[in-house]
């Protein structure tokens, strides 16, 4: 009788180990809420494949920066609840030294150009928690 009793539980524990778990990707978190985000607030955004969502608010001219260009930009950074965490005017620097984010988006509008970009963490600062940016932020 002990015997069984050991056998059961083992084919429980044996059972238990064996089912599906499921793995939460931080990108596909970042992609949903982005998307609500778009749709609540009835915006028309644009996607890459990356995941990195935008919007082209004023086109700009036939030059597109890459990431060996120096840009200046006039920025705005803020969190999805509005809250803004930096802030610059004519802010110049070398694109590649930038978050992945503005390496990707900021060549989509051309020089001059004025664009939104909801970026995922993965193309920002991940899982790390910068200055007023929480870990894993859109």
């Amino acid at each position: 009788m002990k015997n069984l009793f050991i056998s059961v539980i083992l084919l429980l524990l044996m059972g238990s180990s064996c089912q599906e778990k499921q793995v939460v990707n931080q990108d596909d978190i970042d992609k949903q809420i982005i998307i609500n985000y778009i749709e609540e607030n009835n915006i028309t955004a644009e996607s890459t494949a990356s995941g990195l969502f935008y919007v082209i608010k004023e086109s700009g001219n036939e030059r597109h920066s890459s990431t060996t260009s120096t840009i200046t930009v006039s920025y705005a950074g803020r969190l999805l609840n509005n809250q803004p965490f930096d802030q610059g005017s004519f802010f110049t620097s070398p694109l590649k030294n930038l978050i992945v984010g503005w390496q990707q988006g900021l060549p989509l509008s051309g020089e001059g150009g004025n664009i939104t970009l909801y970026i995922p963490s993965s193309l920002g600062y991940g899982d790390l928690a910068t200055g007023n940016i929480p870990a894993n932020s859109v």
